[in-house]
């Protein structure tokens, strides 16, 4: 245990001055968003809290978020509270736009967890929870919907804490009259609040009956914090009553040493328990220096911001999110990213959900926007002059799980689909775009089915561009089960110099894996050396597409005899003569169709695993293994094999089974035979689509 740092006052990194910056966290439809807009009205900067139902909240402002009443990507405000300047960033809950959280969070003095009385969203809990521990945030949770609780605090911290590898620290206790939560109890501060429908709580006389609830709670409270701090151990061995002082400085201290997670209540849509969340962040979260020590910020040195969010508009430009982590950056200020990129301010703005307001400058901890940043990046570190900064906060994207076939429904949108579809990307690292050339095809891969539709319509939305989306296309292939040989004679007179190449091919299979094999055995010169290569050429082109549609693969190829004529045969017609004798020989060899096999890891609730094996057997997988998750206690592993051809619409079925949480992650294994009606399927599909 350590000792303790102070006996009264405020300890180093305790009550810190100047901007801070919390992100408001938490599993999908946990009240993040309610929060948010109670938060603005409490603090003056809106006259009415909005409402995501009735679609007027100054978060989820874009036409997608309206539309599908969900938080897409971060909502920004900044607000003054007893005279302090807080920004909070409303981050997504749904684990499809998880990612826009990550990029979030390096940036923040600490996050407000938001989470509700739920066993179904504990999983979820445990995800974002995850998150900020890896990250090491200084966190608080707040317990929403209070109001509508069905069972007892202490019952829901046990649940709670199963997603919470850090002792949660139990702050408030609520006062019931019948089952309803009137008010609340501060432990700390030992007094009684009963709420106010969109309005601070009022403090009342703690009841008699109330008194020994309050004296236990506050003991456990006690009790905990004593964990690290011989000073108050001693006290309480010798019971003596604390003073509050001390037990504000230990509350401020465990935060920041992420020691305990503080856990607060309230009724985020009735503006219940907001001023108590507001005054627990203005006393105890970390102030701006001691985030910069964790993410390796030094104190001094040239103006230095990073990047959490980038937004693309098709009229208005680039927009950056940032967090002035040192000094001050103002319009015009030329900077240099992490990425090697310089580019200058175009403006700084203050923003409040979808509107902005300009001003000159952000003062060191402000959290603003700056404009046309070109060629800057979420997570970049940008610093004011030509030194390239030397901090490191970007977060790898997500391995996709989810992917798309997109394609323009007027040929003359090409150019504007791989424009838009690039300012996507930028704007969510989470999404990636790639190009199939075997397939001719574009792929738009994310998160999930809701994270590519969402993508889909601000294509149309900020770019005019509607698509055609579909399943995309599968790398089928195929080879040989036995022998064949076949002469390839190619001979064409049209005047002059006419043509000539004669070949005689022999045709075997490989293991699987081992590719295309060419082998001469020419003697006495019967097919020159010259046109070898030729041969093999005409070998080449000819299993890109075998006798079933696809590209031939695992054989052995042996060019035996041949002739040639010493005026007509050129690198052309043996070229050709080998394609004629390939196309000759393979119908004979028994050619069979290949399937890519994907190696899958699919990570699940254990009170899932049931499902998600029916789930992966009903797709012809083949499942090698059952496990613990390593590290993640309730969770388990699947290890299978799958066909590709299974994979489409996996994640949506998982998450189904799972309250949203399932995911997995593949990479290709091997190529497997496909027969029976399965393979005529596949064979018919292809030839009809290279018919049209």
């Amino acid at each position: 245990m350590a000792a303790s740092a102070s006996t009264g006052g405020n300890p180093s990194g305790v009550r810190g001055r100047g901007p801070r910056c919390i992100a408001l966290v938490g599993p999908f439809q946990s009240g993040k968003t309610s929060l948010f807009e109670s938060i603005l009205e409490r603090c003056g900067a809106v006259s009415r809290a909005g409402s995501v139902k009735t679609k007027n909240s100054v978060g989820d402002a874009s036409p997608e978020a309206r539309s599908h009443q969900m938080s897409t990507e971060p909502n920004v405000a900044s607000v003054d509270f007893m005279g302090e300047r807080y920004t909070f960033i409303d981050c997504p809950g749904s684990v499809e736009f998880l990612q826009e959280m990550r990029h979030v969070l390096p940036a923040v003095d600490a996050a407000v967890v938001v989470c509700e009385a739920d066993d179904r969203k504990a999983p979820a809990l445990e995800l974002v929870l995850r998150e900020l521990e890896e990250a090491d945030i200084p966190r608080f949770l707040f317990l929403n919907k209070i109001d509508t609780a069905s069972r007892r605090v202490r019952e829901t911290l046990g649940l709670l804490q199963r997603a919470s590898r850090t002792p949660l620290l139990l702050r408030q206790i609520p006062i019931w009259q019948g089952s309803i939560a009137v008010g609340f109890i501060d432990l700390a501060l030992e007094r009684a609040f009963i709420y106010r429908e969109h309005a601070p709580s009022e403090v009342v006389p703690l009841a008699p009956e109330e008194v020994e609830r309050e004296r236990d709670a506050r003991f456990s409270m006690l009790e905990k914090l004593a964990d690290y701090d011989d000073e108050l151990m001693e006290g309480l061995l010798g019971d003596i009553e604390p003073p509050r002082d001390l037990v504000f400085d230990d509350l401020a201290r465990e935060l920041k040493e992420r020691h305990v997670v503080p856990v607060l209540i309230g009724a985020a849509e009735r503006g219940n328990g907001v001023t108590r969340l507001l005054k627990a962040l203005r006393h105890e979260a970390p102030p701006l220096e001691v985030t910069r020590g964790r993410i390796g910020v030094v104190d001094s040195g040239a103006p230095l911001a990073l990047i959490m969010k980038t937004w693309q508009s098709g009229q208005g430009g680039k927009l950056s999110l940032a967090r002035v982590l040192r000094g001050r950056m103002a319009e015009g200020d030329v900077i240099t990213s992490s990425g090697g990129v310089e580019a200058r301010i175009a403006g700084v703005l203050e923003l409040k959900g979808a509107e902005q307001q300009r001003r000159p400058a952000a003062e060191e901890g402000e959290t603003v926007a700056f404009a046309r940043l070109e060629g800057v990046r979420t997570g970049d570190a940008v610093a004011v002059g030509k030194v390239r900064p030397d901090v490191v906060s970007a977060v790898a994207p997500p391995e996709p799980v989810h992917a798309l076939s997109v394609s323009v429904k007027d040929r003359k949108d090409d150019v504007r689909l791989t424009t838009g579809l690039a300012k996507l990307v930028e704007e969510d690292p989470a999404l990636a775009l790639e190009h199939h050339p075997e397939f001719g095809e574009m792929r738009l891969s994310g998160q999930g089915e809701m994270h590519l539709r969402v993508a889909l319509e601000r294509l149309a939305g900020r770019y005019g561009v509607n698509v055609d989306s579909g399943a995309t296309q599968i790398g089928y292939r195929e080879t040989l089960r036995g022998k064949a040989s076949a002469r390839g004679r190619h001979r064409k007179q049209s005047g002059g110099h006419g043509q000539f190449g004669d070949v005689v091919l022999e045709i075997a299979p490989l293991p699987r894996g081992e590719g295309i094999r060419f082998v001469d055995r020419i003697t006495g010169g019967v097919v020159p050396k010259q046109y070898i290569s030729s041969v093999e050429a005409g070998v080449r082109d000819y299993c890109q597409r075998g006798p079933l549609g696809f590209p031939l693969v695992d054989i052995e190829v042996t060019l035996t005899d041949g002739s040639y004529h010493t005026v007509d045969s050129s690198d052309m017609a043996f070229r050709q003569a080998a394609r004629i004798a390939m196309g000759e020989a393979c119908p004979q060899a028994r050619p069979v169709l290949l399937e890519p096999i994907l190696a899958v890891e699919i990570v699940i609730p254990s009170d899932a695993m049931s499902r998600a094996s029916a789930i992966v057997s009903a797709r012809r997988g083949q499942i090698l293994g059952y496990d613990a998750r390593p590290g993640w206690r309730g969770w388990d592993q699947i290890n299978a094999l799958m066909p590709e051809a299974e994979m489409a619409g996996l994640i949506v079925e998982l998450r189904s089974a799972t309250a949203g949480v399932g995911s997995f992650s593949a990479r290709f294994d091997h190529l497997a035979e496909l027969a029976g009606k399965p393979a005529d399927a596949v064979v018919a599909a292809q030839a009809m689509a290279q018919a049209r």
